[in-house]
């Protein structure tokens, strides 16, 4: 059984706060056709050693190793930002 998957991170330069997990280095020649196209260049952030106990910040770790398994990569979206609504009527 694999206890350790490795991954590679980048980012994209076209939309803030997507990254993208690749099961290997540079590995971009696997991804689906439109992918990239809407990614834009991939900028590399770092490579990492995920497990089942290892955090991530806005991943499950475990939705992470299983899309890495299966389709050699994980596509992070940026988070939704919905802004507080001011209706004008606490003043």
């Amino acid at each position: 059984m694999k206890t350790v998957t490795q991954c590679w991170i980048y980012k994209s330069s076209r939309k803030s706060e997507m990254y993208l997990y690749l099961a290997r280095e540079d590995a971009f020649e696997d991804l689906p056709g439109g992918l990239m196209v809407q990614f834009g260049a991939p900028l590399p952030v770092m490579q990492l050693d995920l497990h089942p106990g290892r955090s991530l910040s806005r991943a499950n770790v475990n939705e992470v190793i299983h899309s890495l398994d299966i389709n050699g990569y994980y596509l992070q979206m940026p988070p939704k930002i919905v802004p507080d609504m001011y209706h004008g009527n606490d003043l």
